[in-house]
């Protein structure tokens, strides 16, 4: 193994999505700098791998990061690795990659499994731009200012929740960014108890209040992007509405009754139909 700093994603749940690339790539560095230690060394068993193993974390402090670009230095290959996914997402180890870089190393990524990524390519909300957050602020206060700072951001966003804030959570996004705004909540990803659930704010909170067993687990909270500036977002049921009505009627036709039942601006209706048209003409 040539000597570098080798970024290598691990399982967020299923042992059977390690790589074989990052199977090799630990099988073969001289050592392994893992989050937790105890935690990554049950996975390596797993795989029959042994090599020595440091601990690199969110309070090892700047004498870890020497230790390990000393490593660097003397020839040695090093693999950094989280408790789950994807080093570097919602963690502390760009610190080592910038030791590293700036010492004159060589980092080398290996792709692999992301809670985040993984959650968006199953929620059904836009894809095509999106934010990654990661934990929000614990206490409710600043959590909602956090979430008024984003409330305008043109695409999806993508939090990491802990269990017993997960109610609260969605609770103040609703209260924030609007009950009826659409969001996806993704808990237990690749694991037994997978749940993928799309949904507005206030449903997904009132399911999560009524049902104990979605207040466990690894959480991922994805929320829809805003409006365009000046326009009324639609609830799912207005966008079903919409959608069946235009497959016999006009477009403005469609707006106006949605309009006329719901309450939505029929003009925010008809750009919405639009756009949807041109999402259909553009796709491949």
């Amino acid at each position: 193994m040539e000597p570098g700093l080798y970024i290598v994603p691990t399982p967020i749940g299923n042992l059977a999505d390690m790589t074989p690339r990052g199977l090799e790539v630990l099988s073969m560095v001289d050592v392994i700098a893992a989050e937790d230690t105890r935690h990554s060394g049950v996975l390596l068993r797993h795989f029959s791998i042994d090599k020595p193993l440091v601990a690199y974390h969110d309070h090892a402090g700047e004498l870890a990061t020497e230790q390990l670009v000393a490593r660097l230095t003397g020839g040695e290959s090093v693999a950094l690795i989280c408790d789950a996914g994807t080093p570097l997402i919602s963690d502390p180890g760009y610190r080592i990659v910038r030791a590293a870089q700036e010492a004159g190393h060589r980092v080398v990524p290996v792709p692999g499994p992301c809670a985040a990524v993984t959650a968006l390519s199953a929620a059904g909300l836009p894809s095509d731009r999106f934010w990654f957050e990661g934990f929000l602020p614990a206490k409710s206060g600043p959590r909602k200012n956090r979430l008024g700072a984003l409330r305008a951001q043109a695409g999806t966003l993508i939090f990491y929740e802990a269990p017993h804030r997960i109610l609260e959570m969605l609770e103040d996004a609703a209260s924030v960014l609007g009950g009826q705004r659409e969001a996806a909540l993704a808990r237990e990803l690749t694991k037994a108890f997978e749940t993928i659930r799309r949904a507005p704010l206030l449903e997904l909170a009132e399911w999560v209040a009524t049902d104990q067993n979605q207040q466990r687990g690894e959480l991922v909270v994805l929320i829809g992007p805003a409006a365009p500036s000046g326009e009324q977002a639609l609830s799912p049921e207005q966008q079903k509405w919409l959608s069946r009505l235009a497959q016999d009627l006009p477009p403005r036709k469609a707006a106006a009754i949605v309009g006329d039942m719901t309450g939505v601006k029929a003009r925010d209706a008809y750009t919405w139909l639009l756009a949807q048209r041109q999402n259909d003409n553009d796709a491949p």
